[in-house]
């Protein structure tokens, strides 16, 4: 007989989700099931339920959707070594060729074949998700669930503010969304002597002060430039994050860098964007795009937490699997940082 779970779908093209009974995967050879216990919503997953542009364009309903998730090991498929039952575990969301030259030299992130869980194949808001065993994460038993829940955020942010030194730098974020603040957490953890972060919505920069940014600036109310005479920054800005995808946000952070500055930019646009060239190439900036995370940067994240770094302040708010609509309208509000969802059964 046929085992069913509960898993949260896009049963159509349309605005929207459903909880609906769906098959138990089975896993076959070299892959796992894992059974969720938290997920977290991500920014994606909005676009996915307001069904934008973006959602119309990639998914192909029906789907489940979801990638940040932590549960552990339910079965092991033929084959599978070095996992075993009980395990907890969370699971890298990009599944790769494994053959191209990007896969051969572990930048996996820049596979051209890359499918994505929760996007291109069924996802992690449900009660069971089936991976390949290469993709599966051992989590340290000591993490806390709630936050592992988004270590695929964690790992965003983690290889956008790691991409370069940050020991005594003096930072520059645009975009308080839940990965910038994630991020401004890590700066300021691992090392940057101030840490800056800009945006127009003040819930979340309020949300950023909790994790110890030096200054939060609503550039819509505020002077950057004043700040950060206020904070002492002469020159400008060692390294630069933009997240927030806006161009203008980007051309402001291009005008404040110092000579010589470093830019990691993760933040994606919905409209093409134009750069002053002429300022890029005076200020000598390098600029390094980034997309998903590096495997270590499941480990950097690990032994961050692990060594004291705090993210629980970005966690607004919880409910239960039942409830996902509520968790929905909350990151819809622009009053949240980040979303987890109970998968335990009510009771347990």
């Amino acid at each position: 007989m046929e085992r069913l779970m509960d898993a949260i779908v896009k049963p159509i093209a349309g605005p929207g989700l459903e909880l609906h009974k769906v098959p138990v995967p089975t896993p076959g050879p070299g892959e796992v099931l894992i059974k969720v216990h938290k997920t977290a919503i991500c920014g994606t997953d909005v676009h996915i339920f307001n069904w934008d542009p973006w959602a119309q364009e990639h998914i192909k309903p029906p789907m489940t959707i979801g990638h940040e998730y932590v549960g552990e090991i339910a079965e092991l498929g033929a084959g599978v070594t070095g996992l075993k039952v009980g395990q907890l575990v969370s699971g890298e969301g990009h599944l790769t060729c494994h053959h191209c030259r990007n896969c051969h030299t572990g930048n996996i992130q820049w596979c051209k074949d890359t499918v994505s869980v929760g996007v291109d194949r069924d996802g992690a808001f449900a009660e069971y998700l089936c991976i390949p065993e290469s993709n599966v994460v051992i989590i340290d038993e000591s993490l806390p669930e709630d936050v592992v829940a988004f270590f695929d955020a964690i790992g965003n942010a983690t290889h956008t503010a790691l991409m370069f030194d940050l020991i005594g730098e003096d930072v520059l974020i645009t975009g308080a969304g839940p990965i910038g603040i994630i991020a401004a957490g890590i700066c300021k953890f691992a090392g940057a002597r101030r840490v800056i972060i800009t945006d127009i919505n003040d819930y979340r920069l309020e949300l950023a002060r909790k994790m110890g940014v030096d200054a939060a600036v609503n550039t819509a109310k505020e002077d950057l430039a004043q700040i950060m005479h206020q904070q002492g920054l002469t020159e400008g800005f060692d390294v630069g994050l933009e997240m927030s995808g806006n161009g203008m946000a980007l051309e402001q952070m291009i005008g404040v860098m110092r000579n010589g500055g470093k830019i990691s930019l993760l933040g994606i646009s919905n409209k093409p964007v134009s750069l002053n060239m002429n300022t890029i190439i005076t200020k000598g900036l390098t600029l390094q795009g980034i997309y998903g995370r590096k495997m270590d940067n499941w480990h950097q994240m690990s032994y961050m937490v692990q060594g004291g770094l705090d993210l629980t302040p970005v966690i607004t708010h919880r409910f239960h699997y039942t409830e996902f609509e509520k968790g929905f309208e909350a990151m819809n509000s622009g009053r949240s940082g980040k979303v987890v969802l109970d998968w335990t059964k009510k009771g347990e």
